[in-house]
Formats: C-alpha cells, sequence, structure tokens
C-alpha cells in the first residue's frame, strides 16, 4: 500500500466562525412561518468566494494569508453565524436557507464586503450590506462593519480577530433584525 497525494500541501490551520451567544438547549422560539426569518447566503466577490483569506495589500493587489484556510466560504460560515446569534436572542423563529421552508415572508440577505486582513492599517475587517424583506414589499438596508486594529499578519492573530469582527457584526445585525 502507498500514500495518494491528491493536490497541493495542506494548509498547517484551518479556521472557522464560532458564535459567542447560541441558543440555549430546549425549545427555542415558535410561531407562524409566515413571521419566521429565512437567513440566506451572502453574496461574495470571488476574492471572498474562496476558502482562503484575503490580504489587502494595497489599493489593488491582494495576496492570501499563508498557511491558513477557511473550513468553509466565507458567507456560509457568516449565514450560520448570522442566524445562531438571531436565535440566541430567542425572539424569533430562524430557518437558514437550506432549510425546506415554504411559506415564510422575512428574509434576510445581503452582501459580504470584507472578510479579512488589510496589511495597510495591520487590521482585519468584516463589512456586510444588509438587505431585510419583509414579504410585503417592503425591504430595509443596513451596513455594518467591524474593524480590529494592531493585528499581526500571521494565521494565529488574524484568526480569532476575524472570529471577534464577525461575531460584533452578527450582534449588531440580530439587533437590527429584531
Amino acid at each position: 500500500a502507498g500514500c495518494v497525494s491528491l493536490g497541493g500541501k495542506p494548509p498547517k490551520m484551518l479556521i472557522g466562525l464560532t458564535a459567542d451567544k447560541t441558543a440555549a438547549a430546549g425549545a427555542m422560539a415558535g410561531g407562524p412561518i409566515g413571521e419566521a426569518l429565512v437567513v440566506l447566503d451572502p453574496q461574495a466577490d470571488r476574492r471572498l468566494d474562496v476558502l482562503r483569506v484575503p490580504v489587502q495589500v494595497d489599493g489593488s493587489q491582494i495576496a492570501y494569508l499563508q498557511d491558513v484556510a477557511w473550513v468553509e466560504r466565507p458567507a456560509r460560515l457568516l449565514r450560520h453565524l448570522l442566524a445562531e446569534t438571531i436565535r440566541a436572542k430567542g425572539k424569533r423563529l430562524v430557518f437558514e436557507a437550506t432549510d425546506d421552508v415554504t411559506g415564510s415572508k422575512l428574509t434576510l440577505s445581503g452582501r459580504l464586503i470584507e472578510m479579512g486582513y488589510d496589511a495597510r492599517s495591520q487590521s482585519v475587517a468584516v463589512r456586510y450590506d444588509a438587505l431585510r424583506e419583509d414579504g410585503k414589499g417592503g425591504v430595509e438596508a443596513r451596513r455594518f462593519e467591524a474593524v480590529i486594529p494592531g493585528i499581526s499578519p500571521t494565521a494565529e492573530s488574524v484568526a480569532p480577530a476575524l472570529n471577534r469582527a464577525a461575531n460584533q457584526v452578527a450582534a449588531e445585525v440580530a439587533d437590527w433584525v429584531g
């Protein structure tokens, strides 16, 4: 028997997002399906629609952080984090886009603008343009942003800072959605 290698060298670290606040075990929320919130995957540029962590080198150059990769696409990780943070508030029945939901009128969608490291300012940033649709033709948009400065360009520093920034954005979105 021999070893088979498919692809390149694996990253030294895989990172994900972990919710600061999670729903407790047991009943979370209930109500009419028409009042449930469906959280959809945010849209994202191609530089964010990969498993690598982007580094903004200057105004036009992008590189990727060495030896680290996301466990899942950043937009999907943000969707999970948003849904769990909203669930944790316990005020609303929340589904994710992958759930088999018919009849819900309320949706949270948007665009993930930034989730990476900025070499110029030595900071991480998470920027999300949210769209809340009420199913009756009403749409509300709002930009959420968290920046954490003073971060060195290493996976060990960037990963927890991205998690903190994403949780800050998720908490603000959860307050906005209600």
